[in-house]
């Protein structure tokens, strides 16, 4: 099967853009939690090895890569929250996170490598590449600096609204999260804007 390789990242190198990042999110999907993006600058000369798609690795590896990404690479995270989502909608929310992904980088991008179809408004020209954290090596990084992060924000979640079991389902609609609501009613991290959720409760 192939794997995200550097190509990307060279062709745009070649081209006279000098720093080149990769942006990818995670948690657009689910009911309840932020959308969280992230945008990651490798080191051509210090790629951490096992690289690839965040929904490819098992925790174990992910947690792993997060660690080397941060000590070997330039990060940068945003964040868009629950009340975002529900005023802006999921994609306005995923794209602002995105942006503030890149502004949060210790230094200021060339070119970007965003995942997906569409890409947000940044200060730098860039290329949106379909299944991109497949593809090339910086969005990988990214989705697994996202994925880990977001991870960690719905397990601290999970302490705080402990009925739901955001630890185990990171908030994606699955049979016992739905229960739960059922039992519970939401709280103030669900997505009321989200079909299931408002459907849930008469919006």
């Amino acid at each position: 099967m192939a794997r995200p390789d550097f190509s990307y990242e060279l062709d745009a190198l070649d081209r006279g853009y000098g720093i080149v990042c990769g942006i990818d999110e995670a948690g657009r999907g689910p009911w309840a939690g932020p959308v969280v993006a992230a945008a990651v600058v490798l080191d051509p000369q210090n790629i951490p090895r096992g690289l690839n798609d965040s929904k490819k690795l098992n925790e174990a590896k992910r947690k792993m890569l997060f660690d080397e990404i941060v000590s070997s690479a330039k990060v940068g995270v945003g964040i868009g929250d629950e009340s975002r989502i529900d005023r802006d909608n999921i994609l306005a929310a995923t794209l602002w996170a995105m942006a503030e992904a890149v502004r949060g980088l210790p230094c200021t991008p060339d070119f970007a490598l965003v995942d997906g179809n569409r890409a947000p408004t940044l200060s730098c020209p860039g290329q949106t590449i379909v299944s991109g954290d497949a593809r090339s090596l910086s969005i990988a990084a990214a989705s697994i600096i996202a994925k880990v992060t977001r991870d960690r924000i719905m397990i601290k979640l999970d302490r705080e609204f402990p009925a739901y079991g955001f630890a185990r389902h990171k908030g994606y609609g699955t049979a016992a999260h739905h229960a739960a609501l059922q039992r519970a009613g939401a709280c103030i991290h669900h997505r009321k804007s989200f079909a299931p959720i408002a459907k849930l409760f008469g919006r």
